[in-house]
């Protein structure tokens, strides 16, 4: 049981708790052992009253409109940009510190945008703003293995294409391309649902994520370029990014091209992605011998493959990876700053 009476265990709140990431929340809160001395759900009005299990304990969900925030030391958002953009303000004025898995707060100068294993130290107290930000999901795992690269060699430029699961939706998206494939299974003409994709996402891909912005590119091509300079410190970091929906239920994958500043041995690579916490390395040239959604194994490691260096270019390198959006890239990066907080007595 993560359910104590220690007085210096936090008050947790779930704001989202029905939510495909509120679920997963829920799950590593007990599997990872995060103790607390009380933890309360918050939903919009629509789930109000439905009934939770956390850790062995009976939780009904409250409407967010009524959450009184000042009985909470730590509330974890996952409800959506307009929904953190409204209440997580008003959770950290009355004394909750705020962990967001939205957009809004992101880029805020006084929020700190935090991956553990990368830029912990970006949290030495309480920030200003009361919020610290949760990166993307396609930018977390990007960055953890960027950072041993421009510790070693330098980067010059980072290229990415990316290939991001339903889930990215919650599961609302993940409900429409299961509805979506089992119709055009049934009869091929038919139109399908499209309300989470446009156009339709079954047997279908989308290069196209988010809102289109007056560059051309999307919010969510745009978020991977300043997240990752954010959390990297480097400001001037060039990463350009084509973000694709693809019709898989979990785990989104990367396509990266990284030109480093200096020549780059493939081996020294391959070791330091191996020496990183939570990596996981596939490195056999075989049918099979590379991550995939749907064989990648532990959902809590960021797993890479198809380490290739040019060529024609030893400064410049390819890599793939996976890493299950709903945990790596949002939860459990969650998660992690708050024991991270908890381990060095922040709250």
């Amino acid at each position: 049981m993560t359910h104590v009476s220690d007085p210096t265990a936090p008050r947790i709140a779930l704001v989202g708790a029905t939510g495909a990431v509120g679920h997963t929340l829920i799950e590593l809160i007990e599997t990872r052992g995060l103790r607390h001395r009380d933890i309360r759900l918050a939903a919009s009005a629509r789930s109000a009253g439905r009934v939770m299990d956390v850790d062995g304990l009976t939780r009904t969900v409250e409407d967010l409109a009524e959450f009184d925030f000042s009985d909470t030391d730590l509330a974890f958002f996952s409800a959506g940009t307009s929904v953190s953009q409204q209440w997580a303000p008003k959770a950290a004025a009355q004394g909750a510190l705020v962990i967001d898995n939205t957009n809004a707060f992101r880029m805020d100068p006084d929020t700190p945008l935090v991956v553990p294993q990368v830029n912990a130290d970006a949290v030495t107290g309480r920030p200003v703003s009361g919020i610290i930000a949760n990166p993307n999901c396609s930018t977390i795992p990007l960055v953890r293995l960027l950072g041993t690269v421009e510790e070693r060699w330098g980067i010059r430029q980072v290229v990415v294409s990316t290939y991001q699961a339903a889930s990215g939706q919650g599961q609302h998206g993940i409900e429409e391309l299961q509805e979506g494939s089992e119709l055009a299974l049934r009869d091929p003409d038919a139109e399908l649902p499209s309300d989470r994709f446009r156009p339709a996402l079954a047997f279908n891909v989308v290069p196209f994520i988010d809102r289109l912005l007056d560059t051309g590119f999307t919010l969510e091509e745009q978020k991977m370029l300043q997240e990752s300079r954010k959390i990297l410190g480097l400001p001037h970091l060039d990463v350009t990014t084509t973000c694709v929906r693809v019709p898989v239920v979990n785990s989104h994958s990367e396509a990266v091209w990284v030109e480093a500043a200096a020549p780059v041995d493939r081996a020294e690579l391959v070791e330091r992605f191996a020496a990183l916490p939570e990596v996981t390395v596939h490195d056999r040239h075989a049918p099979g011998g590379f991550p995939t959604p749907l064989t990648a194994g532990d959902p809590d490691h960021v797993h890479v493959g198809r380490i290739r260096v040019a060529p024609h270019n030893p400064r410049g390198f390819w890599l793939w990876l996976v890493a299950d959006n709903l945990r790596i890239g949002a939860a459990l990066n969650a998660v992690q700053i708050a024991e991270n907080i908890l381990e060095r007595e922040l709250l």
